[in-house]
């Protein structure tokens, strides 16, 4: 099982810009489905990321996009 993280990508969803980070994780055939699986919970359980996109490729490797908000964070308090 790999995981490759990629930076951010901004999407237009209902009329506003929103930025994503992307971690796809890639699941060779010979592998277990089961450890995937509690792979793709934990991820979305403790790392807030959600399943955007899996596809199942020729040869019977797997392939899923997690994706999570990242949110832009403005100071409310500013020291003199």
């Amino acid at each position: 099982m790999r995981e490759h993280k990629i930076g951010y990508a901004e999407e237009q969803i209902a009329g506003s810009q929103q930025r994503f980070e992307y971690l796809i994780i890639t699941v060779e055939p010979h592998e277990n489905l089961k450890d995937a699986r509690a792979r793709l919970l934990e991820h979305s359980e403790y790392g807030r990321w959600e399943l955007a996109r899996s596809v199942i490729l020729y040869g019977g490797r797997r392939k899923y996009w997690l994706r999570r908000r990242v949110m832009k964070l403005q100071k409310t308090v500013h020291f003199v």
